[in-house]
């Protein structure tokens, strides 16, 4: 029944596909995101269905779809460049056969982040995306949600979601990440979406999806979880109206939930504090150092999966506490070949000083061009302004969450947080066609047809032709 479900929902959305050929790009971040492959037993398991997806998505856009609006960015160009010395670097790797695995996965990545905002061309276009990347990404998260609170609060490495893997999205601390960078994206839909309308319905659907999001971590008992909470919560005291009472109801949140979490879960937070005494951090931070120094005498990078070659020993200090009298008792721990748990580390040691140039550059250039379109759009009573500065706000807090979080586990290549980086590219382009750009003069697109394209989203039913800008 699984299989059939999943089998009959995709096979669904590709039919639809025919008509409306940028559905396949929405089928692409569906298989991307969810991998259902993996979830199902037979009829998925036996198709390549992201190969099918990828080229649907890019073949439907070439043949079949407008480019009116469309425009290449310097972003993009970025992007690109970073694609091209990633081949480059893979093919002078340390560990070529790790690095031609990680290799066939990334490429794809970067490639879909780069076509991603060719395709959103209009703010229904946009809309649908993250929409899209909400529910899917809310499928696994819903999962480990129900599952935290069945368990009495899950555990770190226990928490089994769609997927029996440590891998991608379904590993605990890209998880923990993705759901709560994801939060602001779910309050944006239930307040300005359009292919599902504000509502009561809606509203109770966005505060338990958000929820299960909150309780990720928790199910997780991932650290880096918890840092990403408390910097979602920092930054929502820019928006706020009443900023005293949020800090009030921040300061009595912990103390209201500390009674209903497990003592697993306090437990382990406690570490972040003790790193000393914990192998698992005190090992990272011996990567880090040693990532440094590869990186010193290698600039270019190692190649994907360049951590194998490292070494490392680790001094732990565990300290006891009896009475008056503290004892601390020091041990020697050695390992080797350990992942570097930061996508920092991650791009210095495998794409060298030029990479994480490259990489931080694109980073940090979509944070200052949200804050431009904030800034830009501050004043304006326009709806449509309105819709898009709460949108920007919302991607930039996912994105500043994502890159606190990147601090800690080693996802500089996770693709939903490229197809994130999509969404920033083109939301800045439909913000400059609207607003004095050098296509002020190409009609807004159009909302004669939005109606239409939003109730064949929802139901499935024979789309319209949608205006193009």
């Amino acid at each position: 029944m699984l299989d059939l479900s999943l089998a009959g929902f995709l096979f669904g959305l590709l039919a639809i596909g025919l008509r409306r050929p940028f559905l396949w790009v929405l089928a692409y971040l569906y298989v991307d995101i969810l991998t259902p492959q993996k979830i199902s037993y037979f009829l998925l398991a036996s198709l390549p269905v992201s190969l099918i997806t990828f080229v649907l998505a890019f073949g439907g856009w070439l043949a079949l779809d407008e480019k009116t609006g469309s425009r290449f960015t310097w972003r993009q160009g970025l992007i690109l460049l970073l694609l091209m010395y990633c081949g480059a670097t893979t093919l002078a790797a340390d560990f070529p056969d790790s690095a031609a695995d990680k290799w066939a996965w990334v490429w794809k990545c970067l490639v879909f982040a780069l076509f991603l905002p060719l395709a959103l061309r209009t703010r229904l276009r946009i809309e649908a995306a993250v929409l899209f990347m909400v529910l899917t990404a809310g499928a696994i998260v819903i999962d480990g949600g129900i599952k935290t609170i069945a368990s009495g609060g899950g555990g770190y490495g226990e928490l089994v979601t769609l997927v029996a893997e440590n891998a991608g999205l379904y590993e605990g601390s890209t998880l923990s990440t993705v759901a709560v960078a994801v939060i602001p994206l779910i309050a944006w839909l239930a307040r300005h979406g359009t292919i599902f309308p504000p509502s009561r319905a809606v509203t109770l659907f966005a505060v338990a999806l958000g929820f299960a999001c909150a309780l990720i971590p928790i199910g997780t008992q991932t650290r880096t979880g918890l840092i990403c909470l408390v910097i979602l919560a920092l930054l929502a005291l820019r928006s706020v109206k009443r900023r005293m009472l949020y800090l009030a109801l921040m300061a009595a949140v912990p103390v209201i939930a500390l009674p209903f979490l497990p003592e697993s879960y306090t437990a382990r937070m406690s570490t972040i504090e003790n790193h000393g005494a914990d192998q698992s951090a005190s090992t990272r931070v011996a990567v880090w150092k040693w990532t440094v120094g590869y990186a010193l005498d290698h600039p270019l990078g190692g190649g994907f999966d360049a951590y194998r070659g490292n070494r490392v020993t680790v001094v732990l200090r565990d300290v006891a506490t009896s009475g008056s009298q503290t004892s601390v008792t020091q041990r020697i721990a050695q390992d080797k070949s350990r992942a570097y748990h930061s996508a920092y580390f991650e791009m210095l040691g495998e794409q060298g000083w030029p990479g994480l140039a490259m990489w931080l550059t694109l980073q940090l250039s979509g944070l200052v061009q949200l804050e431009f379109i904030q800034r830009r759009l501050r004043r304006s009573e326009d709806r449509l302004d309105r819709q898009d500065r709460a949108l920007a706000q919302a991607l930039q807090a996912g994105h500043c969450v994502y890159l606190f979080g990147a601090m800690f586990v080693g996802i500089a290549f996770q693709p939903f947080m490229f197809m994130l980086i999509g969404l920033q590219i083109a939301l800045a382009e439909q913000v400059q066609r609207r607003h004095g750009g050098p296509d002020r003069a190409t009609p807004r697109p159009g909302d004669r047809q939005a109606s239409g394209l939003r109730h064949g989203l929802r139901h499935g039913l024979r789309l319209p032709q949608e205006a193009t800008p």
